[in-house]
């Protein structure tokens, strides 16, 4: 009888990515995607340039694969704590809130890697544009569903502008995010958290439906 072995050539190139991908998402976060290469990762990582070159082929596919990790370690972050939350005010705070604390505690060293790399591509084209867009879309499109839901179950007045609500709400968690990696100012995180609970009041149906802040 044959017996079949998995090829450890496989799970060694797959290491190898998660590694690179590990590494190029903290330096996108801080110099942006345009700071990464194939030879600067492989240099830092002492890894095989034409090894490292045969996993993404091309700066692009480099970035691309990026983005797709640091989409990945933000839902792990923001999204999933809150998506089996019940729709409500309080699971638009929990996004919120799990924001700010992704932003603060640098799970990204530069903060938060979709802002620093929308202000990089949003006025450029092609396919890393288009994968930033999307994700920032997702983003928007997301918030704009809890807070459809939140009405609909009730908890947030029916005359609620949604898209101007989820407007106002990410502009308060950029803004956050921002001044922090700026001015190395971590008070605006607690700015942000006052304006975000003030504005979540304002079209809530019950005001004690929202959570204390932490």
């Amino acid at each position: 009888m044959t017996t079949t072995h998995p090829d450890g050539r496989i799970e060694r190139g797959n290491q190898t990515r998660r590694l690179v991908l590990e590494r190029a998402v903290n330096i996108a976060s801080v110099e942006g995607l345009e700071g990464l290469s194939l030879g600067r990762l492989a240099g830092e990582l002492q890894l095989s340039k034409s090894g490292v070159f045969a996993l993404f082929g091309s700066k692009e596919e480099l970035q691309l694969a990026t983005v797709r990790t640091a989409i990945k370690i933000y839902v792990e972050h923001v999204v999933r704590p809150a998506r089996d939350l019940p729709a409500g005010i309080g699971q638009i705070w929990r996004l919120c809130a799990n924001w700010l604390t992704y932003s603060e505690q640098r799970v990204f060293p530069g903060g938060c890697f979709f802002y620093s790399v929308s202000a990089e591509y949003d006025a450029r084209e092609g396919k890393v544009r288009d994968a930033v867009t999307a994700a920032h879309g997702n983003w928007f499109s997301l918030l704009e569903g809890v807070i459809a839901d939140a009405r609909e179950v009730g908890e947030v007045r029916t005359d609620t502008d949604i898209p101007q609500l989820a407007f106002e709400l990410v502009a308060l968690l950029e803004t956050a995010n921002a001044e922090s990696v700026l001015h190395h100012n971590f008070a605006c995180y607690q700015r942000a958290t006052n304006g975000i609970r003030n504005r979540l009041l304002s079209v809530a149906t019950d005001p004690t439906l929202l959570p204390d802040t932490p």
